[in-house]
């Protein structure tokens, strides 16, 4: 999959575009339809599947105040649309001059740069400055611009659509289950392995350590059960997401413990897929006692492996 950060004539180099339009944070099972339908059109007619969206969410410059955090990193993203089998991603800033592109102006746009055969968007999609451009709107200037509209009906899940929204306020909650129901994948992050004060070393459970970003969303607290890929390789794993209260704290970080792995990680990129919350994180009075609950968690996430998990369910999508 190719990908683009800024505006070209894309018609010039891609013919017969279908371009799917929206922010797509999280890429849920809602966008993967509006996506996957794009590229199915882009195969009926012999055509080009592109995906037009923003490196940051436009609150972050309309209402920084409000923005909110993004669901999955720019790698996940990558990984999921390459599955889906998009030919391409245009991914450029959203800034205070965009901002002020009206609805008239953006559907100029769409047609200099991309003169697409088709146009799939989801059925709340708006866009141009205010959201004042609508699926109406789109579906009113089709035939000025000379395309087809294709508007995608959401995905229902317990009564309402599936949104980004509705999976942040799970991820923050937790709930991992609906969170991959949500999703269509397991929450995953994916990061760099940075160095730490190699305190898992010493207690006998080396850990790989990885910054959290304050700008994605995060799970709360707590130890889960997780698997790791590293070099197309997959590990079962248990991880940390905390402060270590036992040594007075540190920064948030995601510790992760690989089984069965031998070597160094650091400065390597690795793949942390999320299945289940094991326990909250918690003080220990002491170091042998902490020691004893590593070992226990180890177990049971052994044990959820062994009964429960299916390593490849759903992980394919980001793999």
């Amino acid at each position: 999959m190719e990908k683009y950060s800024q505006l070209v004539d894309f018609s010039s180099k891609h013919p017969n575009i279908v371009v799917a339009l929206g922010m797509f944070d999280g890429l849920h099972i809602g966008h993967q339809e509006i996506i996957r339908t794009a590229v199915a059109k882009a195969h009926e007619i012999n055509g080009t599947a592109l995906v037009f969206s923003f490196a940051n969410h436009p609150r972050s410059v309309i209402a920084p105040e409000g923005a909110p955090r993004r669901i999955g990193s720019d790698a996940v993203r990558a990984r999921i649309l390459n599955h889906l089998g998009a030919d391409a991603l245009v991914e450029i800033p959203f800034t205070s001059d965009f901002a002020e592109t009206s609805a008239d102006d953006f559907m100029q746009l769409l047609q200099r740069c991309f003169a697409p055969k088709y146009i799939v968007v989801g059925e709340n999609y708006t866009f141009g400055r205010g959201g004042k451009g609508t699926t109406a709107l789109l579906r009113e200037k089709s035939e000025t611009y000379g395309f087809q509209l294709i508007v995608c009906p959401s995905m229902m899940r317990d009564g309402a659509p599936v949104s980004s929204t509705r999976i942040r306020a799970l991820i923050a909650q937790g709930e991992l289950v609906r969170v991959r129901e949500y999703l269509g994948y397991p929450f995953t992050i994916i990061g760099t392995v940075i160095h730490g004060q190699a305190r898992g070393r010493t207690l006998g459970f080396p850990t790989a350590n990885i910054a959290l970003r304050e700008d994605y969303e995060r799970l709360p607290n707590g130890v889960y059960a997780v698997t790791v890929m590293h070099q197309g390789l997959l590990y079962c794993g248990v991880a940390n997401i905390g402060n270590n209260p036992t040594f007075d704290g540190c920064d948030r970080r995601l510790e992760v413990h690989l089984f069965d792995f031998s070597g160094n990680l650091y400065d390597s990129e690795i793949m942390v897929t999320f299945y289940e919350k094991i326990r909250d994180e918690l003080r220990f009075a002491s170091v042998d006692a902490l020691i004893a609950q590593i070992a226990e968690d180890k177990r049971e996430v052994e044990r959820k492996f062994e009964k429960s998990f299916h390593l490849q369910e759903n992980i394919s999508m980001v793999i």
